[in-house]
């Protein structure tokens, strides 16, 4: 692997991890002409970005550990796991199913397009909801479980299907949504980074992993998120995510016009 396209590779998942657009169908859309990486090599990279919000939220990870004693944190951080607890549970079904990324772009799109629209429909429902920064229960359940079908449905968007569930279930708040769902994140991909290096390792596919191409687009993701996720949150303060929903929807039918010209598949 070239160590051009690992950095093209690390800025794809930087940049896309938490914007609501999709880094895993980047990714496969990125590979169909970089060539095909291991589902370690994706996975491991997208821990990268998630490096980038640990170091970005340090300070509200530090009064968890700090502020145990206060109910208010105690109740939150219960409800992070809780959602952490529903990703893992149900994504170790799904991977015991046999599921695997599509090698094809067109389920890619339509998952795009359709989330697009998701995207514009859900924030008009929740404009309508009372602006309330509260995590409940059934949303943190919530979360969890679309970070599942995320998981399984490449080009949903992680980021788009945990905070647009957040905000339709009762969290109308932007900003209060969005920190949960990259809070969650951090466990989550921790811990599917370190399942897949294990899986790796006793599979006997280290040998051929190309390891130092993966510490490069793991670094060039840590710092590209790090900027794209500063960038994130200052822009949804004061503006909706409608012109990510647009990116999505145009960029959907571009592929799937790519796929009818043959000039993909």
């Amino acid at each position: 692997m070239g160590y051009i396209d690992a950095i093209i590779l690390g800025v794809i998942e930087g940049i896309t991890e938490f914007l609501p657009i999709s880094s895993t169908g980047h990714l496969i859309i990125a590979e169909q002409w970089l060539g095909h990486r291991s589902d370690m090599f994706n996975i491991v990279i997208q821990a990268g970005a998630i490096l980038a919000v640990t170091f970005i939220y340090w300070k509200r990870i530090l009064s968890f550990l700090t502020g145990w004693r206060d109910p208010e944190i105690r109740d939150y951080v219960f409800k992070l796991a809780a959602a952490f607890l529903v990703t893992a549970v149900l994504g170790l079904i799904v991977k015991k199913m046999g599921f695997e990324l599509p090698e094809n772009i067109t389920p890619i799109a339509w998952a795009l397009i359709i989330g697009g629209i998701w995207m514009i429909a859900a924030e008009r429902v929740a404009a309508t909801r009372p602006q309330s920064r509260r995590i409940t229960w059934t949303v943190a359940l919530l979360v969890g479980l679309a970070q599942v079908v995320a998981g399984v449905f490449p080009g949903t968007s992680r980021s788009a299907a945990t905070i647009f569930i957040a905000m339709i279930a009762g969290t109308g708040s932007r900003a209060a949504a969005t920190e949960f769902a990259f809070l969650v994140g951090i466990p989550t991909m921790y811990a599917a980074s370190a399942y897949e290096l294990l899986k790796t390792f006793k599979d006997g596919g280290a040998p051929g992993e190309d390891w130092t191409a993966l510490a490069i687009a793991f670094v060039v993701s840590t710092i590209t998120a790090f900027i794209a996720v500063k960038w994130l949150l200052t822009y949804i303060r004061t503006h909706r995510f409608t012109a990510f929903a647009i990116y999505r929807i145009v960029f959907g039918v571009v592929l799937l016009g790519l796929v009818s010209a043959g000039w993909a598949v």
